[in-house]
């Protein structure tokens, strides 16, 4: 198995069965609750508007219901003692809530958290101010209250549309994201940020022929002979200096010693560009959120800046450490983790977030690159999880249809349609390609997909709708090999002839089977634009570069 590893399922059993003890090194989560909005991946249409076709992959909405009770039992029953008594004082202050319902989902997978990481690893959960201080308690019952070492505020916005007329509260601009360390020594790396501007015009106003900026700092020893400091003279005045006498000739024959204007006392001359900043804070406000004109932005609601998780990730592991995402949504923690050259584990319940990450990897880093004189994937990652046979398949699309729908769609790099039953008209998931370099003519092909019994019925609709939508091509994937008159169906639906790639089937019928055994949509691929390209990423120390543009 590859060391990267993309798992599709639920995060607490993926972290039970396949996640081993004191193996992790960094975790990242952000598990949302009550952000007012359902969790779709949204696409953008020609235009640039957001479409109508938007995927519910899950909603972010928790209920006190059966699966919620037997969720807080587990936890009480079964959980460590110090989890049990503080679910139990959860139950006696919400009672039967939604907040309840969330944290007894939320318990399980803590603890879990805590058992795969390593004694010297960290974890920062990020959660908004709605919930952030429930789970500070929950997460002071799993690690303890002497392991919280920070809690970071994001400053994620400078105004906001909750602070509109009539509401009577403040505006809401800022993440929490509790830092919690599993034992008492941990990686650490220390990072610093620029000096705000404000502080260097006031403290460094001195500019040296070279333009350099600099303050005069004191030079005197604190305390005297009491603290043993030298006493000797130093340009003509005599005194306790911080410096032995023969450090401080060194600073003077650098010309960083000197009796500034208007001064009595000799002073040292501190540089500016000799110190890297300001040693990181607990308020992050230099990261701007993912808006919508930034380079990055690839449409999913939830989806966080990388230079976030660049940062927790730079300060909190080093080279060749593994990373874990239990709810990793569109992959930003699994791109920052590859781009830094650490090992990562993405976790995500629907196959649509799957597909998403992969897409994003290969755009990232490209599909194949050298290496020791051999070609071999840029990306080096295992999927576990997703069907390999027709019986996988056919048990996914008996268990779960939608997720069959989004996992086949997947297969040939089309986004889903609506989720909503009834209201796609006919259409499971749509690829988009361009009849030229440029981009300017974007022409569609439609999907369907059957797991169950299909028939010439089906290929009628969907020549059906290749007409009313005005596509190009009309493919529909099927579990059950098609039938010769579905063949002959086909057949007669002719040609799309395109004036820069030639001629394609209009409407084309594939098998899962076939899909499985590397089968693609006859169309002119190399001008894909299904999704929204992520940025190429420039990784941290590598050697080599991608050999074909992703498409």
């Amino acid at each position: 198995m590859a060391q990267n590893t993309l798992y599709y399922g639920d995060n607490l059993d993926i972290l039970r069965r396949y996640v081993a003890q004191e193996s992790v090194d960094l975790v990242y989560l952000d598990p949302p609750f009550k952000s007012n909005q359902d969790y779709n991946v949204l696409f953008e249409e020609r235009n640039g508007s957001k479409s109508r076709a938007q995927i519910k992959a899950f909603e972010d909405t928790w209920t006190w219901d059966q699966g919620a009770a037997q969720a807080f039992a587990e936890v009480v029953e079964n959980g460590p003692d110090a989890v049990s008594r503080a679910m139990q004082a959860f139950h006696t202050m919400l009672g039967p809530t939604d907040m309840l319902a969330y944290l007894s989902m939320m318990a399980p997978r803590l603890v879990e958290l805590r058992r795969v990481l390593k004694p010297t690893g960290s974890i920062y959960l990020h959660c908004d101010p709605t919930a952030s201080a429930h789970l500070r308690l929950l997460m002071d019952a799993v690690f303890g209250p002497d392991r919280l070492r920070t809690e970071i505020v994001w400053k994620r916005s400078t105004a906001h549309s909750d602070a509109r007329q009539g509401r009577q509260q403040h505006g809401r601009i800022h993440d929490v994201i509790l830092f919690y360390t599993k034992g008492a020594q941990w990686t650490w790396n220390q990072l610093h940020t620029p000096h705000d501007s404000a502080y260097v015009e006031s403290h460094y106003r001195g500019v040296d022929r070279n333009g350099r900026r600099f303050m005069w700092d004191n030079l005197t020893g604190p305390g005297g002979a009491a603290k043993g400091n030298p006493f000797y003279e130093v340009l003509g005045v005599k005194g306790y200096w911080r410096y032995s006498q023969e450090n401080m000739a060194k600073l003077i024959d650098e010309g960083r010693v000197a009796i500034p204007p208007k001064g009595k006392k000799p002073r040292l001359k501190r540089y500016l560009d000799q110190y890297p900043g300001v040693p990181l804070q607990s308020m992050w406000a230099d990261i701007s959120p993912i808006n919508s004109q930034a380079r990055e932005r690839l449409g999913y609601p939830t989806q966080k800046p990388e230079a976030l998780l660049e940062r927790i990730v730079r300060a909190s592991s080093n080279e060749g450490d593994l990373v874990l995402d239990p709810f990793c949504g569109c992959g930003t923690a699994v791109v920052v983790a590859q781009k830094l050259n650490r090992r990562w584990i993405g976790i995500d319940i629907t196959h649509l977030a799957i597909t998403l990450i992969k897409h994003r990897l290969r755009d990232s880093f490209g599909e194949l690159e050298m290496k020791d004189g051999k070609v071999v994937p840029a990306v080096d990652y295992g999927v576990e999880g997703e069907p390999v046979a027709v019986a996988d398949a056919r048990h996914l699309a008996e268990e779960d249809p939608y997720q069959f729908q989004w996992w086949a769609l997947g297969l040939v790099g089309a986004r889903p349609a609506e989720g909503k039953r009834g209201a796609d008209k006919g259409i499971d998931g749509r690829i988009y390609f361009h009849e030229d370099p440029e981009g300017k003519k974007t022409r569609q092909i439609v999907l369907s997909v059957k797991g169950g019994q299909t028939g010439v019925a089906h290929l009628r609709d969907l020549r059906g709708v290749v007409e009313r939508e005005n596509a190009e091509i009309g493919v529909l994937i099927t579990l059950e090999k098609p039938t010769r008159p579905m063949l002959t169906e086909a057949t007669e639906g002719g040609y799309y002839d395109s004036p820069t790639f030639g001629r394609f089937p209009r409407i084309q019928v594939l098998t899962v089977e076939e899909l499985l055994e590397g089968k693609g949509i006859e169309y002119p691929r190399a001008m894909s634009a299904t999704f929204k390209k992520a940025p190429k990423a420039e990784r941290k120390g590598a050697k080599t570069k991608p050999m074909f543009p992703p498409g």
